[in-house]
């Protein structure tokens, strides 16, 4: 009795090299999106524009942007909190996007090591 095996499942070679073929694009689309994300710079401000931060798709910081207004130095708590929260939302812009243009290359799949 032949084993009825529902289509895209095995199905010999020709299918496992096509899988493959796929695979391997996905790889490559993968690896250019995650290097045109490395390259992007996402910025956020704090304080009413008071503090600006800058990171790059690597979450490094490039850029930060202090008014003098907001330098006192009877408060450095207060700068402190406005340069964390400018950098953490820059960074939270970072991963938003990368979740958003690798997930359209994916399909969706979470693929551990891949951003």
């Amino acid at each position: 009795m032949k084993a009825n095996i529902p289509k895209g499942m095995g199905g010999g070679p020709g299918n496992m090299q096509a899988m493959l073929r796929q695979a391997q694009k996905m790889q490559e689309d993968a690896q250019r999106v995650q290097a045109e994300l490395e390259e992007t710079e996402y910025s956020a401000t704090a304080g009413g524009g008071a503090v600006s931060a800058t990171v790059n798709g690597k979450h490094d910081l490039v850029a930060l942007t202090i008014s003098p207004d907001v330098v006192d130095p009877d408060d450095a708590e207060m700068l402190a909190d406005l340069v964390m929260a400018a950098i953490n939302e820059a960074n939270r812009s970072a991963a938003k996007d990368a979740e958003a243009k690798m997930g359209s290359v994916t399909g969706g799949m979470n693929i551990p090591g891949l951003f």
